[in-house]
């Protein structure tokens, strides 16, 4: 069946800012769609009030309006654009709940736009709890035990009925808000209010819980034709009860039976056939019981979801790419295979290889919150790893996570006590996969762990293979030893030259040098969707030790850009967005573009975003072999936020050009102390500091400066550490605790300037010209973290002394620091109390892309990161730009929380950054109800 005709304009609706529930996956889906359907001749319009994504970027769209996801959005886009077609299914659950309000309201009927992709009968069929499971049974599926709940005394009498244990499921939500399991009559009540309260429709399903049952995911495609392909089944490591965000996950299924999988697939095609009007992407959840293989289904997404893009980039085949066009009316025989460029979309792909996608929490940011995992989802972000088995796949995940581990365990920070490590094996939280090794280590039967966890045998004896490799490992006494077969096999399981270093007890190098000597170096397979059945056009790459090497090098010059790794507080998606038009710029500038990230659900590691991508843990290990196949002229480290920064050092000791800015420049202005010392030699004021090597030293630094003091740490991302304290005890207190995290680093005790105003400056530098890409003054005072703080552009209460001062601060401070890119500086703007004048501080200068980067080229609509990155690379000048902003009144910085997934948290805000993710708003000007309600509670959240 071919396309639509009829359609030539389509509206996409985006899922809006990051949060818990809802993250970048979206941006993704969201502009593979975009992209697919301007390939047909459509023109797309997009709505998403977010600033950090590529999803609302010029380049994505014909028309993008960053206004709120409301009907009111909706329907100015309907008179002034007049599209013909709107898709939902790419904005997750928001993106389809403002289409249902839109129908209600009649909106879609009165400017005759149709819904395509999937219909408003579908989605409530999906969504709607008790219809749902109706469905279900009346097709033959079993649900588990059921009941639907309106009021508080129909979810009484539906437990009373059902029985304990049970699960709460609100309708009409993501990332599983408002549920939870409840084990007896005392904790309901309370659980049922949540319930209610969180659904939009104030219903929850009430259903017995399999609690112990294996989970399991397939995201399929279905056409207009009733085609349908089984594009992934994903295994949950963790059984029921743990939220699939939360889970660990791994594709393909690994304890799957055969006839349990075909059984499986049966029932998937069966209902997705019977959902009604649906063409796209769909997710279903089974759960199984792990006796008897007896499935029943959990729920059906009729959208792409948060595992499509992990499926994407699992298998290489475009989901939300492919869903777009099907959307269009045609079906998946006429569309080509995207990786191959030969055969069909119709088929259902093949993995020679395992992925572990294990999510990424950020606990530290929320005091006091409950780490115990359950059905609402509490990760933040998540790492992909990429092997030719579970264990290399697994350790390479683990490797991605940015928390400081070397792989599964093996390493300094591993636990020793057993009833520790039992009572987190049996009360599930961010750090099991580590506790269940280390249980192991200890000799907890396997079976109790199995009792204790309820995890999959396999899944426990594979890591109790790592196990038995580590007692081997401690034989030896130095890397010589090692027999040459059982070093590679120690490499085939994905153990890094860190873990085998520490379980010698010798240096990481001496490990390498060893690994090199014997021949075993990594290789790199092509991720092709056919198991190699078919010839792959596609440069998308994972590092193993098996076979040969698939990576053909060219000869051209190239530049590797490094990306930032999970998704995660104080380094989100914003810094996906800089990577993506890094890359585009490198390949504008003539060279060969190499993204290196780790992270499934974002644009940058999409198969065809850079000409070539290595999808591999920001790990040094992994990072340098890919040096030394591909020989780049430079990498770039500017754009991937603190991740790829901090490989900045070990680079430049390599002799690797970064391009930009060099080391001694990054290094300068990260490390606090030399950074305000450079403030004093260009007669810059600051705020009075001093650095301490002990918690006596950081004592009579702050009774010098006077208290309160900002105690932090000397490198910093996302104010993590940072802290407001306004006597001794609480300041040795909180040194104590930076210094056992990192007992030789320095810490920093500043003055803190309270009743300041805060504000900063986004400049492009190329060695003899500075750019000022925007002043932000921020809504909040200075103290609370600038990722947390409403902000306008441009400023709106400052004087023009302090603007000038700070633009002129701004231009010295790039000089000094002879930055070659992108500079980001923060100030504090205060009133001498005997002088009445303003006095600006510097605080501090990121000599990076920073997380306000995206919003001023969306604000001032200015290609910015495309010209930073032709800065870095040498091949421009300023000089050589023609730089026209286009401001349209006030653009204001949101940032938007997920506090309501930690209850019981403190809301307060202080230096430390605790936002999810941001929107833009903007205000003809300050007489606009919504800035004066922002500025009116200016000051009611700061905290320390």
């Amino acid at each position: 069946m071919p396309k639509d005709t009829s359609i030539s304009s389509v509206l996409i609706i985006g899922s809006g800012p990051i949060i818990i529930g809802q993250a970048c996956e979206f941006d993704y889906s969201g502009t593979q769609a975009s992209r697919s359907l301007r390939e047909e001749g459509i023109t797309v319009t997009i709505l998403n009030p977010n600033p950090a994504t590529i999803m609302t970027d010029p380049m994505t769209a014909d028309h993008v309006f960053l206004l709120p996801l409301t009907t009111d959005s909706v329907e100015q886009i309907l008179k002034e654009i007049k599209p013909d077609a709107v898709l939902p299914t790419m904005g997750g659950q928001s993106a389809l709940n403002l289409a249902i309000e839109c129908g209600e309201v009649g909106l879609w009927d009165k400017y005759n736009c149709r819904l395509i992709g999937v219909d408003l009968e579908a989605i409530e069929l999906a969504e709607n709890r008790e219809l749902f499971r109706k469905h279900m049974e009346h097709i033959g599926l079993k649900c588990a035990p059921a009941m639907i709940a309106n009021s508080f005394l129909e979810g009484m009498e539906a437990a009373q009925e059902i029985g304990f244990p049970l699960v709460i499921r609100p309708s009409y939500t993501l990332g599983g808000f408002g549920g939870g399991f409840c084990f007896d009559e005392e904790e309901f009540p309370e659980m049922l209010r949540r319930g209610l309260d969180a659904s939009p429709t104030h219903e929850v399903l009430i259903d017995q819980a399999v609690l112990g049952w294996k989970e399991f995911e397939l995201e399929l495609l279905r056409d207009a034709a009733d085609n349908v392909v089984i594009i992934c089944a994903v295994e949950n490591f963790d059984p029921m009860g743990i939220h699939t965000g939360d889970s660990i996950t791994v594709a393909p299924a690994m304890t799957l039976s055969d006839t349990a999988y075909q059984d499986m697939r049966d029932q998937a095609i069966l209902a997705m056939r019977s959902m009604g009007n649906f063409a796209g992407g769909c997710n279903i959840q089974f759960s199984q019981n792990p006796e008897t293989e007896e499935l029943i289904v959990i729920e059906i997404n009729p959208r792409v979801s948060r595992s499509s893009a992990l499926a994407s980039k699992a298998t290489g085949y475009p989901i939300a790419k492919i869903a777009a066009k099907l959307a269009l009316g045609y079906c998946l025989d006429e569309l080509k295979n995207q990786i191959t460029k030969t055969t069909s979309a119709f088929f259902e792909p093949t993995l020679d290889y395992v992925i572990v996608k294990i999510p990424r929490w950020n606990f530290n940011k929320f005091p006091g919150a409950d780490h115990k995992l359950g059905l609402q989802m509490k990760s933040v972000g998540e790492v992909m790893g990429i092997g030719r088995n579970f264990l290399e796949a697994l350790q390479k995940a683990c490797q991605s996570l940015e928390n400081g581990r070397a792989g599964l365990g093996s390493d300094i920070k591993e636990w020793i006590k057993t009833d520790d490590i039992l009572h987190r094996l049996e009360n599930a939280s961010e750090d099991r996969i580590f506790r269940l090794k280390d249980a192991l280590r200890l000799g907890v039967p396997r079976k109790t762990i199995q009792k204790l966890t309820k995890i999959d045998p396999w899944f426990i004896n594979q890591i109790k293979r790592l196990v038995d490799l580590d007692a081997q490992v401690l034989k030896y006494n130095v890397p010589d030893d090692l027999p040459a077969p059982f070093f590679r096999q120690l490499k085939e399981v994905g153990y890094s030259d860190a873990q085998i270093a520490y379980l010698l007890r010798v240096d990481e190098e001496t490990v390498t040098k060893r690994r090199y000597e014997l021949g075993i170096r990594r290789v790199y397979k092509m991720v092709d969707t056919c198991a190699a059945e078919f010839e792959s056009k596609t440069p998308y790459f994972y590092s193993t030790f098996d076979g040969e090497n698939e990576s053909v090098v060219s000869d051209n010059r190239k530049i590797i850009v490094l990306g930032s790794g999970p998704n995660r507080i104080g380094q989100g998606i914003e810094f996906d967005y800089c990577c993506v038009h890094g890359l585009k710029a490198v390949q504008e500038a003539g060279f060969e573009s190499i993204m290196v990230n780790c992270n499934p659900e974002t644009v940058s590691t999409d198969f065809d975003t850079a000409d070539k991508l290595y999808f591999e843990p920001v790990f040094w290990e992994h990072l340098w072999e890919i040096i030394e196949l591909e020989k780049p002229e430079g990498i770039i480290v500017q754009l991937g936020g603190q991740t790829a920064l901090k490989l900045a050092e070990e680079l430049s000791n390599r002799g690797v050009q970064l391009m930009g800015s060099s080391f001694e420049s990054l290094d300068l202005a990260e490390d606090r102390g030399r950074f305000s010392q450079l403030l004093k030699e260009l007669g810059i004021p600051y705020p009075n500091f001093g650095t301490a090597k002990d918690a006596d030293q950081a004592l009579d630094v702050a009774h010098r400066v006077k208290y309160p003091v900002l105690v932090r740490p000397s490198y910093v991302l996302g104010g993590q550490d940072m802290r407001i304290v306004i006597n001794d005890a609480e300041l040795e207190r909180h040194v104590l605790s930076i210094f056992k995290k990192a007992p030789d680093d320095e810490v920093l005790v500043d003055h803190f300037l309270d009743r300041a105003k805060e504000a900063e400056i986004d400049a492009i530098c190329d060695g003899e010209e500075v750019h000022i890409m925007g002043i932000m003054e921020h809504i909040e005072p200075a103290g609370i973290h600038s990722g947390d703080s409403s902000a306008v552009l441009p400023t709106y209460s400052l004087s023009v002394d302090a603007v000038n001062k700070m633009r002129e601060y701004a231009e010295k401070l790039a000089f000094a620091l002879k930055i070659k890119g992108l500079l980001n500086v923060q100030f504090a703007i205060k009133t001498d109390k005997e002088t009445g004048e303003e006095i600006v501080y510097v605080i501090e200068a990121n000599p990076r892309a920073s997380r306000t980067t995206p919003f001023i080229a969306k604000a001032y609509r200015v290609p910015y990161l495309n010209i930073a990155t032709k800065v870095m690379l040498g091949t421009h000048k300023l000089s050589d730009f023609d730089i026209n902003p286009q401001p349209s009144g006030y653009a204001i910085k949101v940032p938007v929380f997920s506090f309501n997934k930690f209850p019981n948290v403190d809301k307060q805000l202080g230096p430390e950054m605790k936002s999810t993710g941001e929107a833009i708003r903007f205000v003809k000007d300050m007489t606009d109800p919504f800035f004066r309600e922002l500025d009116r509670n200016r000051s009611m959240y700061l905290t320390r």
